[in-house]
C-alpha cells in the first residue's frame, strides 16, 4: 500500500457539514462561540451608540445653534436664556459679576473667561460619553476574531491528527469556522470605527460651537462692566461739578 493509500478515509465516513454561517457557529468550539458572541455584543452596543449617541449630538448641536442666535441677538448679557447652556454660561458670568462687583473689571473679565472655559470642557466631556467604547471595539474587535481563528485552526489540526488525513471534506468545516470568528471581529470593529470617526467630527464642531459662545458671552459681560465703569466715572466727575452750583444758589 502507498502511504495515501494507508490514511485514505471512506466517503462514507467523511463528515457532511452544512457549511452555512449558523451551522458553523453551532458547530464551533465553545471558545469560539463564546469569542463570536462576545463579538455580537460589541456589534450591537455600536449600533446602539450610533442610534442614541447620534440622537443626542444632533440635537446639542441644534441647540448650541438657538444659544448662539439668542445671545448674538442682544447687546448685552441677556437675562434667561431659554437654551440650557447659554444660561448655564450667563449665570456663571452674572455670579462672578456680582461676586466681583468692588473689584476691578480686568481681573473679573479673566475670572469669567476661566469660568466659561471650564463650563465648556464639562459640557464637551459630557457629550463624549460613550465614544472611548467604540474606540475600543475598533482596535480590539480584529484581535479578538483573531484569536478565536487561531484557537480554532489548533483544533482542526487536532481533528486531521486523530482523523489521520488530510482529506478537505474534514479540513474545511473546522477552518472554515475559524475563519468565521475573524470575519465576526472584522463585521464588529469596521463600523465601530466609522461611527467613532464620525461622532470625533460632530463633538469637534459641538467644541467649537461652544468655544464661540464662550466667546461671545465674555464679549457681553466685558461690554456691561465696561459701560457700569463709564457710568459710574460720569456720575463721579458730574457730582463736584453740581455742588458749587448748589452754593451759589444759596
Amino acid at each position: 500500500m502507498t502511504p495515501s493509500e494507508t490514511y485514505a478515509v471512506p466517503n462514507a465516513v467523511l463528515p457532511h457539514v452544512s457549511l452555512t454561517p449558523w451551522q458553523m457557529v453551532a458547530t464551533a468550539d465553545p471558545i469560539v462561540q463564546g469569542v463570536m458572541a462576545l463579538l455580537l455584543l460589541a456589534s450591537i452596543a455600536t449600533w446602539t451608540l450610533l442610534i442614541a449617541k447620534g440622537l443626542e449630538l444632533l440635537a446639542s448641536r441644534r441647540e448650541l445653534r438657538a444659544a448662539i442666535a439668542a445671545v448674538n441677538a442682544v447687546p448685552g448679557l441677556p437675562e434667561r436664556p431659554a437654551q440650557p447652556i447659554a444660561r448655564r454660561l450667563v449665570d456663571a458670568a452674572r455670579a462672578e459679576m456680582a461676586l466681583s462687583a468692588d473689584l476691578p473689571a480686568d481681573g473679573v473679565k479673566e475670572r469669567i473667561a476661566l469660568h466659561l472655559r471650564r463650563i465648556g470642557h464639562q459640557a464637551g466631556r459630557h457629550r463624549g460619553r460613550g465614544t472611548g467604547l467604540l474606540a475600543s471595539i475598533g482596535a480590539c474587535g480584529p484581535f479578538i476574531g483573531l484569536f478565536g481563528t487561531v484557537w480554532g485552526i489548533m483544533n482542526s489540526f487536532v481533528g486531521i491528527s486523530e482523523a489521520q488525513t488530510t482529506n478537505l471534506a474534514v479540513v474545511a468545516p473546522g477552518i472554515a469556522e475559524a475563519l468565521l470568528a475573524t470575519a465576526t471581529g472584522l463585521a464588529a470593529a469596521i463600523p465601530a470605527v466609522l461611527v467613532y470617526n464620525l461622532f470625533a467630527r460632530m463633538l469637534a464642531g459641538y467644541r467649537a460651537g461652544l468655544a464661540d459662545l464662550a466667546t461671545l458671552v465674555l464679549a457681553h459681560a466685558a461690554r456691561d462692566l465696561d459701560r457700569a465703569h463709564a457710568e459710574d466715572a460720569a456720575r463721579a466727575s458730574a457730582g463736584p461739578l453740581r455742588r458749587p452750583l448748589h452754593r451759589a444758589a444759596e
